[in-house]
């Protein structure tokens, strides 16, 4: 559904995207993972042709977006950043005007075609209401049903529980969820691990405008293994030499009043007999992030300069 080959875009001396290479299959629920800065609406913004890249391509179904973007866009919708509609009017006025500019909005067909996705967003006891009277999450599930106003093949979304409280993040990844269970093929971007979890069959991991990974979420898990794990003890200097010297911990170092490493689950268990069997008490000793976390930290982190990439 999508291919970027070489996708390259410079902003003066910045490099908001460094050769990139991904293919998201027809179907899939694809997540782009990444801290603030790390290139994903940059790529977004040129798979909607509102940018040019500088250097390499992107495909949609087979139809490059350069030169003549609304070639490649048919069968695409979505939104970048946030969906902005006149707060003024209806959330209905509004899609019937997006209709009409759209030339998909004549005659009985538009207005049936909008009671649809209003249901799908469940916003229809709101459609006569002012926009600007609608909170974030609902402005957010009309901008999802603005783009199912086109029928789409390729629904795209930038970051779209972003701003939002627990239950309007919960009500957008059950409808996102939902669509994709209806054949939609799904791009949407995130900061957030355990939303791509949560969501996506595959996930690219971009850092600093490269892709760390690139590949689905059960290659992701195997690669995680470990979690960080925060440790205080009745003899911190004891437990930090043993962390050192046990097979499985992974850079284990005092961090102010704590220790803090990386292991998984049996190596915690086998540690953790081997701290009380030496008669250390164990204060505390808990895993902050989880293991697909920490593994995000470790691919996205600013610090780690010297690993490789793997696409």
């Amino acid at each position: 559904m999508v291919v970027a080959t070489d996708l390259t875009k410079r902003y003066g001396d910045l490099v908001a995207v460094d050769a990139i290479n991904l293919r998201v299959e027809a179907g899939d629920i694809y997540g782009l993972l990444g801290p603030n800065g790390a290139g994903k609406t940059t790529f977004m913004r040129m798979l909607f042709g509102l940018i040019r890249p500088d250097a390499g391509s992107i495909e949609i179904a087979g139809v490059r977006v350069q030169p003549v973007p609304v070639h490649a866009l048919g069968g695409v919708a979505g939104f970048v950043e946030t969906p902005r509609f006149y707060p003024y009017l209806s959330g209905r006025k509004n899609l019937e005007l997006l209709a009409k500019l759209d030339g998909n909005g004549r005659g009985n067909g538009g207005a049936t075609r909008i009671d649809e996705v209003l249901g799908v967003v469940e916003l229809m006891d709101r459609a006569g209401s002012k926009v600007g009277e609608y909170s974030y999450g609902m402005v957010q599930r009309l901008g999802v049903a603005a783009a199912l106003m086109r029928e789409p093949r390729l629904l795209v979304l930038d970051e779209p529980t972003n701003g939002l409280d627990p239950a309007g993040i919960r009500d957008m990844r059950t409808l996102i969820q939902r669509l994709a269970g209806s054949g939609l093929t799904v791009l949407l971007s995130s900061h957030h691990m355990d939303e791509v979890e949560e969501m996506c069959t595959r996930v690219a991991i971009m850092r600093r405008g490269q892709v760390a990974f690139d590949g689905s979420m059960s290659e992701l898990r195997g690669r995680a293994g470990r979690a960080t794990r925060h440790l205080v003890t009745t003899d911190d200097a004891t437990a930090l030499t043993i962390c050192q010297t046990t097979t499985g911990v992974v850079e284990a170092a005092r961090e102010g009043s704590r220790i803090v490493f990386d292991a998984d689950d049996q190596t915690v268990e086998r540690l953790s007999r081997e701290l009380v069997g030496l008669g250390l008490g164990i204060r505390v000793l808990h895993a902050p992030t989880s293991a697909l976390e920490t593994l995000f930290f470790r691919l996205t982190d600013s610090k780690a300069d010297g690993e490789g990439v793997a696409a």
